[in-house]
């Protein structure tokens, strides 16, 4: 079986370091919603290295500033699944960096606890 992450074209990232790349959600929940993962497969978040979470936390600034940039979201939400029943349907590390923007929601009190409408519907 073949991972996406692994596999992703060199054309989709938009921003890397050494140990980790930067690329947009295919099926964001919101406008700059980007996905961050180790360059090397690992499964999960304890399955990574010090030095590839310490790199994914670099490239979660830089998202940041960059979606600042771009979007000027009123607030972010930062979040990783690990294992099936953690909600990981991708078996690749990958944080989410999600933008979001007042009105998206009518009470956003409790971030990802409630559920954020899809952009883009999720298989």
């Amino acid at each position: 079986m073949t991972c996406p992450f692994c596999e992703l074209p060199e054309e989709l990232i938009v921003m890397e370091n050494e140990w980790a790349k930067a690329f947009y959600d295919k099926f964001p929940v919101q406008k700059g919603h980007l996905l961050i993962v180790p360059k090397r497969h690992a499964a999960a978040y304890f399955d990574a290295t010090d030095e590839e979470i310490l790199a994914i936390h670099q490239l979660i600034r830089q998202g940041k500033k960059m979606l600042d940039d771009l979007h000027q979201p009123d607030g972010f939400n930062i979040g990783v699944n690990v294992g099936e029943y953690g909600g990981q349907t991708v078996m690749h590390l990958h944080f989410h960096l999600i933008p979001r923007y007042k009105g998206d929601i009518d009470d956003p009190r409790g971030g990802i606890r409630k559920a954020i409408p899809n952009l883009v519907p999720y298989p």
